[in-house]
């Protein structure tokens, strides 16, 4: 029997399943739900909320669309993998009930929590031990409620991530990962344990952490009662959780020291992997447990995030390309247009810094803003260029930071998907940050699939997983117009050196 393995990305603007053939390593299903993008509520300017119990109705629903399509094969189902939007904050009361909305990445509230434990720890403390500040990440969100809806937090049994909390519902075990507790800022890098000194600062009892098992291994089974649910065998492991972004390095068989992955969804990042525990002075990139990290063989993952990226995109298409009459215009027609334009976008210069605090910037709000627009040259061609060279440049600032860390950053992997489909973001993106771009036919929901044949076992070891993982195509640097992006990009960085003056 070949065995399938079912691996789940929980997204912030969708949920995908993958059933994934174990021996060959091919996608036997795939789905994706619900049909148009989950929604954000923003109850304040800079708040971002989920339901959680819409991403268990959605993992329902993707996995009932694989029942449809390979009933037998899900039926054979050996183990689940879950991938989850990182850094948001779930809290369930002794009923494993959740106690309010999920406050998820790009929600900018706790930012003046963080800032306030990083000074009152010391700056010095925080980051040889955190390698981060506090800053706006999951234990600084948990100060906020703790403060400001006092009579929730009383009643809290357990604090979650959002893939900690779908896999119980899954098994009804509370469980996380060293991984889950970094990118949380929970986990004390020198003593590889949770951050006591952290928790005490904020008044968490230790208690509130779920029990702390590997990113590979069996964190539950399905319950009955889920696999009801969800249409899958009861029993089956849950054998491995990552956030989204280690997970997206994961799939693309990134785990050594020197290998990076990058991803340009609603989020834009690079990734990369050091075996020492490196950190930016000022945070502007951060240091988290890689999925395959040991004590014995340290292993770590520098993420540059750019939370405006494919959500500036979208903002674009929407109001520029959609009508009344078609609202459902494909992002190919967006790369088309776009690509009409020249590069540099005749002087149009975007700052795409709309989507919450940027961790590039100090986590300081700059909202996004155009520059040197002009009505008589200007259009939507420009507009959509501009944009999207805006998001390239945000990333190739942060990309010189990380080189600034001594990260040798020269060949990157992604996804064959996102705005990596786009002509003028993958051509701008090597040519911008001079690296040479391999894209794989893989996602995230194939990347949690292939975990959780490590965790169960139906691999020995995370290098054995990636049978079928195959280059689908590359980008290289372009001569002929790097130096018409390295103008733009200068003229980018003057434009965001004027905003962060004003702030």
């Amino acid at each position: 029997m070949p065995g399938y393995l079912l691996g789940f990305d929980v997204g912030s603007s969708s949920i995908k399943a993958s059933l994934l053939n174990a021996e060959t390593g091919r996608s036997v299903a795939s789905a994706t739900a619900p049909e148009t993008e989950m929604a954000i509520s923003a109850p304040q300017p800079g708040w971002a909320e989920q339901d959680p119990n819409e991403w268990w109705a959605l993992m329902k629903e993707a996995t009932a669309k694989i029942r449809t399509s390979a009933p037998k094969e899900l039926a054979e189902t050996e183990a689940i993998g879950i991938a989850y939007q990182m850094h948001g904050l779930v809290i369930v009361d002794a009923d494993g009930k959740t106690l309010r909305p999920s406050i998820i990445w790009c929600d900018s509230r706790a930012v003046p929590y963080g800032a306030a434990a990083f000074s009152a720890l010391g700056e010095e403390r925080c980051l040889s031990h955190l390698l981060n500040s506090p800053g706006n990440f999951t234990a600084a969100k948990l100060a906020w409620v703790k403060e400001n809806e006092p009579d929730i937090f009383r009643r809290i049994w357990k604090v979650m991530l959002p893939g900690d909390y779908l896999a119980y519902r899954m098994t009804g075990e509370a469980v996380t990962t060293p991984s889950g507790l970094s990118e949380g800022v929970f986990w004390d890098f020198r003593d590889e344990s949770p951050a006591s000194f952290l928790l005490d600062h904020f008044g968490f009892d230790d208690e509130l952490l779920p029990s702390i098992k590997p990113s590979f291994a069996v964190h539950g089974h399905v319950t009955k009662h889920a696999a009801e649910e969800l249409g899958i065998p009861a029993g089956t492991p849950v054998s491995y959780r990552a956030g989204d972004q280690p997970n997206n390095a994961f799939s693309l068989n990134v785990l050594e020291p020197g290998e990076l992955a990058a991803t340009a969804g609603t989020s834009g990042v690079v990734y990369g992997i050091v075996d020492t525990p490196s950190y930016d002075p000022k945070s502007r990139v951060n240091t988290f447990v890689h999925v395959n990290h040991a004590r014995e063989a340290a292993r770590y993952g520098v993420l540059l995030c750019v939370n405006g990226t494919g959500i500036l995109n979208k903002w674009l298409k929407q109001n520029t390309v959609d009508s009344s009459r078609d609202s459902a215009v494909g992002y190919d027609e967006v790369n088309r247009i776009a690509a009409q334009a020249p590069v540099g976008s005749l002087g149009l210069t975007f700052l795409p810094f709309g989507n919450g605090a940027e961790r590039t910037l100090e986590n300081v709000e700059i909202q996004s803003s155009l520059h040197g627009l002009n009505f008589n040259i200007h259009d939507r061609r420009h507009l959509l260029r501009a944009g999207q060279e805006g998001i390239v440049f945000s990333l190739a600032y942060g990309v010189e930071i990380m080189r600034g860390m001594g990260l040798e950053v020269s060949t990157v992997k992604a996804g064959d998907a996102n705005m990596f489909l786009s002509p003028v973001f993958g051509d701008a993106f090597a040519t911008t940050t001079g690296t040479h771009v391999g894209l794989y036919n893989t996602d995230g929901s194939l990347g949690a699939a292939r975990g959780a044949g490590v965790g169960a076992g139906r691999f020995s070891s995370p290098r054995d997983a990636f049978v079928g993982l195959e280059a689908v195509r590359t980008i290289e640097p372009d001569r002929g117009t790097a130096d018409q992006y390295a103008e733009a990009f200068g003229v980018w960085k003057q434009k965001l050196a004027a905003e962060l003056a004003r702030r």
